[in-house]
């Protein structure tokens, strides 16, 4: 296993994260406590949750998946052997944002991320988190496949420079250690390095937003900020739930894959997709690669990447993720990588 600094702090943290966002509703815990075993076994080191998870979201599961990483922490004694990451959640300003997570009323004031903050470590069962993220802006932006921005000039929310403050003062109680953002944009990113320069406030150290050969949007806007200021990217979705692992393909819809279960993600499900998934898989299996470890070692060979979550159902589709770091894409690999981009760049944003 690599390991990448993350950000400017002190930590250095696996090339491959541990995701967890499907334990609770199609893990159960001790599925995700035998993951979490060979996570750590392949020197993986960061765990990434959220007070929302799992997804989809539903009230009756909601915490299920930071109550599962507490209760391996609380058994095996191992805090000082990982780091986790987790999320508060976001305002619900759009129809598909949870509104049962602390009554859907989630700004980044002082009240909601403490009660926010709180609630996880209580879960969680520790006395902190490594890395606090914000799961999406406290405005209105185009995230979680909508295209296009629409602005609202009398929306009110909570000022960054507030939200900085606050969780500054998190820090200072020792109940975090670092601050991220996610599904955020080049100017929310932007903003947020401003604020700290600004009124000397705590600096983002990550990124999480969507990064796949499906989805490579993060390339246009946020990767420059990525290099320059030192901001890496935790990369999510980059199997795109599974479809560039080929199951998907001609209208193939396996038991428990998550496409099957849940119609919710239709970015992933378009003309496009379809299309254009299937050249990447014909491309892994004409140079004899597996077509899901084609697709994170591309992701694993980002500079702007910090590490990569994967996720899994299985523990076998979780070593063979895991399996990608020791894949390296020749060149010629990579150059078709790019025609098929070319050809299609960004089918599921």
């Amino acid at each position: 296993m690599q390991y990448r600094e993350l950000g400017r702090s002190n930590l250095k943290v696996s090339e491959i994260t541990l995701g967890t966002m499907t334990w609770g509703e199609q893990n159960a815990e001790s599925e995700a406590h035998a993951q979490i075993d060979m996570a750590l076994a392949h020197g993986v080191n960061l765990i990434d949750v959220a007070e929302m998870y799992p997804v989809p979201p539903r009230p009756e599961t909601q915490g299920l998946t930071e109550q599962y990483v507490g209760s391996w922490l609380k058994k095996t004694g191992k805090r000082d052997q990982v780091l986790i990451a987790t999320k508060a959640t976001g305002p619900a300003r759009k129809p598909h944002n949870p509104r049962h997570v602390r009554d859907g009323i989630n700004n980044f004031d002082r009240k909601g991320l403490t009660e926010a903050l709180n609630g996880s470590l209580e879960r969680l069962q520790t006395d902190y988190v490594d890395l606090y993220q914000l799961h999406w802006p406290d405005r209105s932006v185009n995230c979680f496949g909508t295209l296009n921005y629409s602005h609202i000039p009398d929306e009110i929310t909570v000022p960054i420079e507030e939200t900085l403050t606050i969780l500054a003062d998190f820090i200072k109680d020792g109940k975090i250690r670092h601050i991220g953002i996610s599904n955020e944009t080049p100017w929310g990113m932007a903003q947020f390095i401003r604020a700290t320069e600004k009124f000397d406030l705590p600096r983002i150290v990550s990124i999480q937003n969507p990064y796949s050969l499906l989805n490579r949007t993060f390339e246009i806007g946020h990767s420059e900020f990525s290099y320059r200021e030192n901001v890496g990217l935790l990369a999510y979705s980059p199997l795109a739930f599974g479809v560039l692992s080929g199951k998907y393909l001609n209208g193939a819809r396996p038991e428990n894959g998550r496409l099957t279960l849940f119609n919710r993600f239709t970015r992933y499900t378009n003309p496009q997709v379809e299309r254009v998934a299937g050249d990447y898989v014909a491309l892994a299996q004409k140079h004899g690669l597996d077509p899901a470890q084609m697709a994170l070692a591309f992701v694993n060979s980002r500079g702007f990447v910090t590490s990569n979550i994967v996720g899994a159902t299985t523990l076998a589709q979780l070593q063979n993720n895991l399996d990608s770091i020791s894949i390296k894409l020749s060149d010629e690999v990579l150059q078709e990588i790019e025609a098929i981009h070319t050809r299609q760049p960004n089918p599921a944003p």
